[in-house]
C-alpha cells in the first residue's frame, strides 16, 4: 500500500508539473504572439485605416501600401532614443559645444568647403544664406556625411507612428505624417521604401532632412533630374539653404549681436519671456539694462535675449536677431545654432 500511494503522489507531482509548465509556456506564446502582433503592423486595424486613408488622400495603390507597411519592423532602440534625457539633467553650452567646434570636424568642413566652393557660392547668390552657415550646418548634423544614420527609415517611422513609447508627450501623430511623406516621397522617386536609411527619427541624407522637409524644401540643385541628398552635394547645399531661405532667412542681416544680460532679475526675465522669438528693438532692449555691442546698437529690426546655460556656471548671452530665428526652424535648439554658427565661423577662418 505504500508504494501505491507513493506512485500515486509521484504522478500527482508530475501532472502539476506538467500543467504549470503548459500554462508558462502558453504565457510565453500568447506574449510572443502579442508581440508579433504588434511588430506586424500590416495586421493591424489601425495601421490597415491609415493605409486605406493614405492611399486615398495622396491617390496611392492601397496594397502597394499595405505591402510597404507590412515590411516595417518596430524598433526598440527608436523607442528609446527619441525619450528626452532625464529630468534635472543641466544645459551646457560649453560641453555641446566642444562636440562640435572640434579639430577634426573643422579641417572635414574646409574640405567640404573646398570640394564644394563653386556649388556654395551659387546656393548663397540665389537664397542669400552664407556658405559658412550651410558648412555649419552640414557638419553639425552628420560630420559631413560620416554619421547619417543607419536605421531603416520605414522601421523607425511606423514604430514612432504607431508605438510612440509613453513616458514624454505624444508625437506619434507627427510620424505618421513623416511616414505618409515618406512612402509618397518612395513612390515619387521609384524607390524600394526598406532601403533609404537615416536616424533613429527618419531624418535622412547630408542634411539629416525629414520626409516632409524633402518634399517641401528639397532642390535638384545640380539639374540632374533627381534630388539625391547622401550623394549630391550640390543638391545638399542648395537644399539646406533653400530650407533656411524659406524659412524666414534675410539677405546680409546679422544672426547675433553681442549682448550683456540686465542686471536687475526683472527686466531680464521681461527680455527673456518670448524665448528666442525676436521681440525687442534695440531701443526696447537698452531700456531694459540690456548691453548691446555697437553692431547691435546699430540693428534695425527685432532680437531676442537668447540665454545659454553652462551648467552650474553663470549663463552666456546671445542677441538674436531673425536669421537666428531662422536658424532654429531647422533644429528648435538655441544651443544647436550657436554651434552651427561657431562651427561655420572656426572653418571660414581656418580655410
Amino acid at each position: 500500500m505504500k508504494s501505491v500511494a507513493s506512485l500515486l503522489l509521484l504522478v500527482m507531482t508530475l501532472l502539476v508539473t506538467v500543467s504549470a509548465a503548459a500554462a508558462t509556456g502558453n504565457a510565453k506564446t500568447r506574449k510572443a504572439a502579442a508581440e508579433d502582433s504588434a511588430a506586424n503592423y500590416a495586421s493591424r486595424p489601425e495601421v490597415r485605416d491609415f493605409a486605406a486613408q493614405l492611399a486615398e488622400k495622396r491617390q496611392l495603390p492601397p496594397d502597394w501600401v499595405l505591402a510597404q507597411l507590412a515590411q516595417a519592423t518596430r524598433q526598440g532602440a527608436a523607442q528609446r532614443l527619441i525619450m528626452p534625457p532625464p529630468a534635472g539633467t543641466a544645459k551646457n553650452w560649453a560641453a555641446y559645444r566642444e562636440r562640435f567646434v572640434e579639430p577634426q570636424r573643422i579641417g572635414a568642413g574646409v574640405r567640404f568647403w573646398q570640394e564644394h566652393a563653386a556649388w556654395l557660392q551659387r546656393a548663397e547668390e540665389r537664397f542669400g544664406v552664407p556658405a559658412d552657415i550651410v558648412v555649419g550646418i552640414v557638419g553639425v548634423e552628420t560630420f559631413y556625411g560620416r554619421i547619417t544614420g543607419n536605421f531603416r527609415v520605414l522601421d523607425v517611422l511606423a514604430t514612432l507612428a504607431f508605438d510612440f513609447p509613453t513616458g514624454r508627450s505624444d508625437r506619434s501623430p507627427f510620424f505618421r505624417g513623416e511616414l505618409e511623406e515618406f512612402l509618397v516621397m518612395c513612390r515619387r522617386e521609384g524607390l524600394d521604401p526598406t532601403q533609404p536609411k537615416g536616424s533613429f527619427a527618419g531624418a535622412m541624407g547630408l542634411p539629416q532632412f525629414m520626409p516632409s522637409s524633402l518634399n517641401r524644401w528639397a532642390v535638384d540643385f545640380d539639374g540632374d533630374g533627381r534630388i539625391d541628398l547622401n550623394g549630391s552635394a550640390a543638391d545638399v547645399v542648395g537644399s539646406v539653404a533653400n530650407y533656411l531661405a524659406a524659412h524666414g532667412w534675410q539677405r546680409g542681416m546679422a544672426i547675433i549681436h553681442g549682448v550683456a544680460a540686465p542686471v536687475d532679475s526683472s527686466a531680464r526675465a521681461t527680455l527673456l519671456q518670448p524665448d528666442i522669438v525676436p521681440s525687442f528693438t534695440s531701443e526696447q532692449m537698452l531700456a531694459l539694462g540690456a548691453e548691446l555691442d555697437d553692431a547691435g546698437r546699430a540693428h534695425d529690426g527685432l532680437m531676442a535675449l537668447v540665454e545659454l546655460q553652462n551648467g552650474a556656471a553663470a549663463p552666456s548671452f546671445v542677441a538674436g536677431t531673425r536669421n537666428f530665428y531662422a536658424l532654429t526652424r531647422y533644429n528648435w535648439s538655441s544651443y544647436y545654432a550657436m554651434a552651427v554658427i561657431d562651427l561655420g565661423a572656426a572653418v571660414k577662418r581656418q580655410r
